[in-house]
């Protein structure tokens, strides 16, 4: 249920949580062009310096769940201002850094921190919107999750062409900016429920996510490892008076049907910004800052349509936001793969067309899927959706990674139209992301898309949950 502020304070509420957002997304994506200046300034390999990256997305994604556990216990407002210090913290250490496993402690830290940041992206539109206005409000954050993702990659060129890396982690300091407004404008509601926190089945689940992502990388052992820990977690939360995760969760089938399709939005969609930059880079021979230019329309596209993606899923419902999306998506990544050889600026035309359909795509989801959670499972409901899109995006980058070093030499053409020289294998993974969206329209159809429409905009469900 909505908590009843003003409608002027909840839109303010709103404009704070997409400035915060982008930040944390832009603290997600940076190191990611620092990597090799880092690697020749400590003598390590590559591998090594992308902890950096890694620890940052393995403890996002544990994170996200665990504040928005503690979300359902505690003010939602100290819960903020924790993160948020604790974000600005890593960052100092981080800053101040001399060697590198103090950046990279500096770099945990930021990531315990700025994990609070996607579990009340999540949390804050349902608890301070009425249901028929949460499509706009969710519209907000997928643009401060598109702006971070596409500007991250700019700033972070600048930063590395002007100044020292370590200023990368200076960056994030600016969401201090933010804290008195959220202490402001979320008011001092009590937490509902004073229950005690299972830490034994968040440190579970925890290590199970951590092996999972290592897996991907690091070899069979470790998905047989995250396997057996996850038999225990399972078990943990049966036999636990007051579990991490509550089992009943898992019984909700359109729920477990969207953290599906959470995972599968991310795992392709994270190829906007993983996968353009390499392609731009073999295929098109662009230098660093030329690439970070030629992303800038699409993020843009994203801030100028994805509020109106979240009015116009308000006002006609969320089914119809997806299928556009799926459209946009599914030209986005045809047109990719017969043109990936083609001129930047065609490039830079077909990503804007992507990065708009993400925006859509992910209001859709994340609409329809809170609509399926009970109250007293909304906090930790929605952080395992935001962790299912940083468990896909995790898994795909490291995938996408293997596939690109393949080399397209090695690689057949899947594409009769794809007529260029190089880039075979980016074409290639390009027609495997158009099936992609296929199977991800198919399965929102099925657990989602048999709605009806309100004649006020509100949709309503005409079907129970399966």
């Amino acid at each position: 249920m909505a908590t009843k502020i003003p409608l002027q304070t909840a839109d303010k509420l709103m404009r704070v949580l997409m400035f915060t957002m982008t930040f944390s997304m832009m603290s997600g994506v940076m190191f990611n062009i620092a990597l090799p200046k880092i690697s020749k300034e400590f003598a390590l390999t590559i591998a090594q310096v992308s902890w950096l990256s890694s620890a940052y997305i393995m403890i996002y994604a544990i994170g996200a769940v665990t504040y928005g556990k503690l979300a359902d216990r505690y003010r939602l407002k100290d819960i903020v201002t924790f993160g948020l210090l604790l974000f600005a913290l890593g960052s100092v250490i981080g800053l101040t850094s001399q060697t590198f496993g103090i950046a990279l402690v500096g770099r945990c830290l930021q990531a315990a921190g700025a994990a609070v940041i996607p579990a009340i992206s999540m949390i804050i539109p349902l608890r301070y919107f009425a249901p028929e206005r949460r499509g706009a409000a969710f519209g907000m954050t997928a643009v401060g999750l598109a702006f971070g993702n596409a500007l991250g990659p700019v700033i972070a060129a600048l930063i590395i062409s002007t100044l020292h890396w370590r200023w990368l982690f200076a960056v994030p300091l600016v969401v201090l900016a933010a804290l008195p407004f959220y202490r402001t404008y979320l008011g001092n509601e009590q937490p509902g429920r004073s229950s005690k926190f299972d830490w034994g089945g968040g440190g579970l689940f925890g290590i199970t996510i951590a092996l999972l992502l290592l897996s991907v990388t690091n070899g069979l052992w470790l998905l047989i490892g995250a396997l057996l820990v996850l038999s225990l977690f399972m078990v943990r939360i049966r036999t636990a008076g007051e579990p991490f995760i509550a089992p009943k969760l898992f019984q909700n089938r359109k729920y477990t049907r969207g953290l599906t399709l959470s995972f599968l939005i991310s795992s392709s969609c994270c190829s906007l910004y993983v996968l353009s930059p390499l392609l731009l880079t073999d295929v098109q021979q662009l230098p660093s800052l030329w690439i970070g230019f030629a992303l800038v329309p699409a993020a843009a596209a994203s801030a100028i349509f994805g509020r109106k993606g979240g009015k116009l899923a308000d006002a006609k419902g969320n089914s119809y936001v997806a299928y556009m999306a799926s459209g946009l998506l599914l030209a986005c990544f045809l047109l990719l793969a017969t043109f990936a050889g083609s001129s930047p600026l065609f490039i830079a035309v077909f990503l804007v067309l992507g990065n708009v359909g993400q925006s859509f795509i992910v209001i859709a989801v994340n609409n329809s899927v809170s609509r399926t959670l009970p109250a007293d499972q909304i906090g930790v409901g929605m952080g395992m959706l935001s962790m299912a899109n940083f468990i896909g995006q995790g898994i795909a980058i490291s995938l996408y990674s293997k596939a690109v070093d393949l080399g397209s030499a090695s690689m057949s053409n899947w594409n009769p139209l794809y007529s260029h020289g190089s880039g075979v294998i980016f074409s290639n993974i390009y027609v495997v992301l158009a099936g992609s969206q296929l199977l991800i329209l198919g399965i929102y159809y099925v657990s989602f898309g048999r709605q009806k429409l309100h004649r006020k905009g509100v949709v309503k469900e005409a079907t129970t949950a399966s």
